[in-house]
Formats: C-alpha cells, structure tokens, sequence
C-alpha cells in the first residue's frame, strides 16, 4: 500500500518548491508591453495631459490679453479715474464704472444675506431632519432650480415678485424700516432689491447642494459623541456638524457669489439700469453685466466701445479679487483642522 506522504508520480499533486520558483520568475521575466511602445504611450500621454493643462492658462492669457488691448484707449483717456468717476455720458464721451462696480457687489451682497440662510436651512433639514423617503424629491427639486434659464426668472421676476415689492413688501419696509435709509423712495418695485432677491433664487440651489454634500460626509460618530455628553438636537448640529462642515460650505457660499456677480438677463430685467449711487435698496441700479449686455451693441465711438470692454476687465478683476479673499478665508477656517481628531 502507498504511503500518502509520498504520492506517485503519475498522482496529481502540489508542484515542488524549485519549479514554482522559476514559474514565478518565468512570469516576472515576460515583458507585458514592449519596452519602446510603452515608453512612446507614456510619452503620447504625458504630453496630452501637460497640454490639457496649458490650455487652460493660455485661455486665461488669451482673455486678459484680448480685454487689455482692446480697452487701450480707455485707459489712456481715464486712466484710473474710470473705476472712481460716477459720469457715464456716451454723448461727450465721459465714462466712469463706479455706478456699475457699485451696482454689482450691492446686489451679490443682498443676495448672499438672503440666501445663505435659506440655503444652509434647507442643507441642514435635507441631511438631518427630513425623513428618508423625502430626502430625494426635495434635493431634486432644490438642485432642479439651478437648470431654469436665466431669462425664465426674469420673466417671473417682472410678472410676480415686482408686483408683490410694489404693492406690500416695499410699503411694509419703508414704513417699519424706513428710517434705517435703505428703505426709502417711491415703491416701484423695479430696483436693486428686487435685483437682491432675484440673484438669491438664483444661487440657492448652488449652496444648498454643496452644503448638503459636505454635510453628508461627516462623520457619522462626529454627530453621537456630541449627543452622547448631553447636547440637544440644535448643539449637535451647530457643534457636531455644522462646524466640521464650515470650510465646505463656505466654499459652496462662493460659487454662489460667482455666479452672482455674473448673472445678467435676469438682472437687467429687474434692476432698472440706471447709473447711479444710492443708499436706498429700492432706488434702480445698473451692474457691470448689465451694461454690457445693454449697450455693447449700441456702442458707436472707438473710446465708447473700450469703455465697456474695459467694464468688462473691472467684472474680470472684481471676481478674481473676490475669489482670491475667499480663499483666503478658506484658509483661515480650516487652518489647523488636519492635526485635529476629526475622524
């Protein structure tokens, strides 16, 4: 009878040491690519990538380029006094940005004070508070207003919410809040409160979606251990959540500012476009988009017609200005998060 720790050699069994050994090595040794035609693909897509990456900084090149040349002669004939004069004459040729710089960052302005308390309120209740068979539909529908065109909310702004301003909103401020100065003047509805409340729709569906993400990804146990030492439901959320989200959703906060400042059918619709400083929200204004998309077609003179490109560089430099300082305080807020516990 056959020992079976010694099988025959006609019986299957586990293969020796020594020739397992050079399969291994047999295998290692076979080339899976051919050593020239793998170097020449590396090559091919190194540099696809390296110029997918240079292209997008000669567009940007290729915009400030384009934006300074053919504002030259505005800057020759106004030079820094363009985006400090509140003049804008196309008939003796004076133009100044002011109204328009002033315009634009009044309306981000209301807009931001209006939507991010709308926006992380919605986040918060779509990740926190609102029962699961719920939570789809209504992020649905929040994320669906950021497909309406522009131009739609324009319309509803012009048939419905200046109506509304005009007849009870507007009366209601001036009366109760009138003395502050910013609400005062006749209630025409039309004007850069109405423009405020337009661009806050706007971006709503931009910070809420952000927010509610970077709320999803907190740490499940973030949420526990604040309830576990006695927190109610609100110090959970404002310790255990919202804090370890804030640099997200401040982020989410400026994507929303960009796409404010930029905004411009349905600004221009609502917001009066007339060039001038006023301290009251219901007096009309004009943004730096606005006046582009009004007179560059009627822009007859060569000064005229650089004038408005060169609005159009003031808009380019405001929103790098803009996103620089949101960086900036990205920084500042989640300075010394990565040697935190936040796991």
């Amino acid at each position: 009878m056959a020992n079976p720790a010694f099988p025959r050699p006609d019986m299957p069994g586990p293969q020796p040491v020594a020739a397992a050994k050079v399969n291994a090595d047999a295998v290692q040794s076979t080339p899976l690519l051919q050593s020239s035609g793998g170097e020449a693909t590396d090559r091919i897509f190194r540099s696809a990538i390296t110029a997918c990456g240079l292209a997008v900084l000669g567009v940007l090149a290729l915009i400030v380029y384009e934006l300074v040349t053919s504002s030259r002669l505005s800057w020759h004939a106004f030079g820094l006094k363009f985006f400090v004069g509140s003049d804008w004459d196309p008939v003796s040729e004076q133009f100044g940005a002011l109204p328009f710089v002033y315009g634009t960052l009044v309306s981000s302005l209301v807009a931001l004070v209006i939507a991010v308390p709308l926006s992380i309120g919605v986040a918060v209740f779509t990740t926190e508070m609102c029962p699961k068979s719920l939570r789809g539909p209504l992020s649905f529908f929040v994320e669906l207003l950021a497909a309406i065109p522009s131009v739609i909310y324009g319309l509803w702004a012009m048939f419905v919410l200046v109506p509304l301003l005009s007849g009870y909103v507007q009366p209601f401020l001036a009366k109760t809040l009138g003395w502050t100065g910013l609400f005062e003047g006749p209630p025409y509805g039309i004007g850069m409160l109405a423009a405020g409340i337009i661009l806050s729709i706007m971006i709503i569906p931009i910070i809420s979606s952000i927010s509610r993400e970077v709320l999803t990804v907190v740490p499940q146990h973030q949420r526990e251990g604040v309830l576990a030492l006695g927190a109610t439901r609100w110090e959970m959320i404002r310790v255990g959540v919202l804090r370890n989200a804030r640099a997200g959703i401040v982020g989410g906060i400026i994507l929303g500012l960009g796409r404010a400042l930029g905004e411009t059918i349905a600004v221009t619709m609502v917001i009066g476009n007339r060039p001038e400083i006023a301290k009251s929200l219901f007096a009309p204004g004009y943004t730096m988009a606005s006046v582009l998309a009004n007179e560059f077609s009627e822009a007859t003179g060569d000064v005229y017609l650089s004038a408005l490109v060169e609005i159009g560089l003031a808009l380019f430099l405001v929103t790098i200005i803009v996103n620089a300082l949101a960086q900036l305080l990205v920084w500042t807020v989640t300075r010394g998060q990565p040697a935190r516990a936040n796991v």
